[in-house]
């Protein structure tokens, strides 16, 4: 299977088809709709507005705010959230979290996290999640979101070195004189590629790298024009699913584990949207214990959405629920600047970026 077919689906959720939250559909009116389809965006549908005890649910963003959104009307408030592959807003609604939400939910549907965060950079949508190093990478390409929460799984594999089934590859110092391809610029991916490399004393010109989108990169390992892919989530389900793909390192010692939610600062000056986006990382929070709580139930649900074996999705399935919240603190700010130091060590980005800037509310140390 080729990810030809994640394609239909963003297809079919950007026109709405879908009404996962069983609620009434909330479209972007057609100039915002040609935008957002100019920075390859999906539109999907919107979610209920019925308040069902959702001021018990506002974790504070700031100090005392969760008291502070008891008195904050939701109603009329449109959440515009970026979602990587669909997958959050169907985690979601399998875990039963999209049928009266206090708010309405406009669904952006993005094929991977350099695509959400151009949309947050261009304010064309209000917040969306990612793993640490696409957020960084955006940061220092100039774009002013805030972390405004953060999740980590310290054993995360999800990231992970790939090849092909009959490749001679079987461990990094193979790599030498092969063409890997990270996924995007900035991605996770990259950040995996260059740690592994780091790790195996293979300078970075000894590697050929061809940068693509997610469903470039399947079709170019999938015909054997790359060598080794580095890739997450969906894709990874995919690859070593249908592509039969093998795993040359799964990363353990290089992920850092990290996804933090960014939200763009026009989305934080309006106190109703800061109580919506509370919310929503406690819905977050809720979708991954409910995975965890239900092994069967989750593994039905990313099985039909990745369209693979339940045994591929086994196998992943402790990375996909393993994340849990971390403070927005000083902690994650170095956290942050770590990965950040990484990109500057290898000359990906330049140095002097205040990484405390992007991070939204941070407690003192």
């Amino acid at each position: 299977m080729q990810d030809k077919d994640c394609d239909n689906d963003l297809d079919k959720d950007s026109h709405g088809k879908h009404d996962l939250a069983s609620g009434r559909h909330t479209l972007a009116s057609p100039a915002r709709r040609s935008m957002l389809r100019g920075l390859g965006v999906g539109m999907g549908a919107g979610a209920g507005i019925a308040m069902s005890g959702a001021a018990a649910l506002l974790p504070a963003l700031v100090p005392g705010y969760a008291r502070a959104a008891d008195n904050v009307d939701l109603s009329k408030v449109t959440l515009r959230v970026g979602d990587q592959t669909g997958a959050t807003r169907g985690l979601f609604h399998a875990a039963g979290l999209l049928d009266k939400l206090p708010y309405q939910i406009e669904w952006s549907v993005f094929p991977a996290a350099v695509d959400l965060h151009e949309a947050l950079k261009a304010n064309a949508t209000d917040i969306g999640a990612s793993n640490d190093s696409p957020a960084v990478t955006a940061f220092a390409g100039g774009s002013p979101v805030k972390v405004v929460s953060a999740w980590r799984e310290p054993d995360s594999t999800d990231t992970t070195l790939l090849t092909q089934q009959g490749s001679k590859i079987k461990t990094l110092q193979d790599l030498r004189g092969k063409t890997i391809s990270p996924t995007t610029r900035g991605s996770v991916a990259h950040f995996l590629v260059v740690g592994l490399l780091k790790q195996a004393g293979i300078p970075l010109d000894q590697v050929k790298f061809a940068f693509l989108t997610p469903t470039d990169a399947s079709a170019a390992f999938s015909s054997g024009s790359i060598d080794a892919w580095s890739t997450w989530g969906i894709f990874r389900a995919r690859a070593q699913g249908s592509l039969h793909a093998r795993v040359v390192d799964s990363g353990a010692h290089v992920n850092t584990g990290l996804s933090v939610l960014s939200a763009h600062p026009q989305a934080l000056q309006d106190s109703a949207k800061r109580a919506a986006i509370a919310h929503f990382s406690a819905l977050q929070d809720r979708a991954y214990a409910w995975g965890r709580a239900n092994r069967d139930a989750y593994i039905d649900w990313y099985a039909s959405f990745s369209r693979q074996d339940k045994a591929v999705v086994s196998a992943i399935y402790a990375d996909n629920v393993g994340y849990k919240r971390i403070p927005v603190d000083g902690a994650l700010v170095s956290r942050l600047h770590d990965t950040y130091q990484t990109w500057v060590d290898v000359g990906f980005l330049k140095p002097g970026l205040d990484v405390s800037s992007h991070v939204y509310q941070v407690a003192a140390a």
